[in-house]
């Protein structure tokens, strides 16, 4: 296995950081002399690495670096535009965006704007991994070669689907608590590969859903999105729509990978703004539809509801004091 860890240290290294040393958590805060805020790595295994970085520089910065180990990387541009110059040749990656490149030997250049603030989640994974996972039971596979040709580097990129965005959300509160396993980790990852990797190389899948239908069920996520404090049932969702109810189950699960109320929770572990004092249970019990009666305590909740449901209720209880 070539050694594609040696590119993530040449990033840190041009941040003045020392750089992974193998697999294994780590978090480096930016020097004050640059800028503010944090890298943290995870690596499962040695064939994989984790990035999210965070943060923003006071002044523009320019980083170069020489890549002697061809890997591919995935990247989801959460906040902050990229901009990284190879071989010359200028390329930008926008917020919202998810980039897949395939890297060679290469001569880049990353280009930090100042005071703008940079949110990124970043997979890498060497040439060999790439090819191990998409082969097939014939033998057969992508190669990484033929997919350069010619280039030392190839950039793919799409808008981030909303099915990738609750797992690469969910991907980049788990690196920043303790407490999270490597298989949960390399779940997760496995998950934005393959989704990716069917979305650039494989042939566009047919939809059972019409123009209009799509149409609707984005209707629906805007409408989850406004009432998310006392959401509307499915049922309800339905007839404001247009849609019968097990076209619009069917659709949500197509378009979005999730129920309407399985993104409706992932909403809600990820708000931020809200105001402790005025939170209490039945608040928090809208995501998950669940009603107390006069119970407000936990213990009240516990017997209102049973197993999942109430793991589920006191996540997003702890969720909204500790995020943020």
């Amino acid at each position: 296995m070539s050694d594609f860890h040696h590119n993530i240290r040449l990033f840190f290294d041009g941040f003045g950081l020392h750089g992974p040393s193998g697999h294994g958590s780590e978090s480096k805060q930016l020097r004050s002399s640059i800028g503010k805020g944090t890298i943290r790595r995870f690596g499962p295994r040695p064939d994989l690495e984790v990035v999210c970085l965070e943060l923003s520089c006071h002044g523009d910065f320019v980083m170069p670096v020489a890549t002697r180990s061809p890997m591919v990387e995935l990247l989801y541009c959460l906040q902050g535009t990229r901009v990284l110059h190879i071989e010359r040749k200028p390329y930008e990656i926008t917020p919202g965006m998810c980039a897949l490149q395939l890297i060679g030997e290469v001569e880049a250049q990353f280009e930090f704007a100042g005071n703008q603030r940079y949110r990124v989640l970043g997979l890498g994974i060497p040439v060999s991994t790439f090819h191990r996972y998409l082969e097939d039971f014939s033998g057969g596979r992508l190669d990484f070669a033929n997919l350069l040709g010619r280039q030392s580097y190839r950039l793919f990129q799409e808008s981030i689907n909303p099915a990738a965005s609750v797992i690469a959300g969910r991907l980049t509160h788990s690196v920043q608590k303790s407490g999270v396993t490597n298989l949960e980790t390399e779940c997760r990852v496995l998950e934005l590969l393959l989704s990716a990797f069917q979305s650039f190389f494989d042939e566009p899948k047919r939809t059972s859903l019409s123009t209009d239908e799509i149409h609707k069920i984005k209707r629906v996520r805007e409408i989850v999105l406004e009432r998310m404090a006392n959401p509307p049932s499915l049922v309800e969702l339905s007839r404001m729509v247009g849609l019968n109810d097990n076209k619009l189950k069917i659709g949500l699960k197509e378009l979005y990978g999730t129920t309407v109320f399985g993104y409706l929770r992932e909403r809600g572990r990820r708000i931020r703004a809200v105001e402790p004092s005025i939170l209490c249970c039945t608040q928090l019990a809208y995501p998950v539809r669940i009603s107390f009666g006069r119970s407000r305590t936990r213990s009240g909740c516990k017997k209102a509801v049973c197993g999942p449901v109430y793991r589920q209720l006191v996540e997003l209880f702890t969720r909204y004091w500790t995020v943020g």
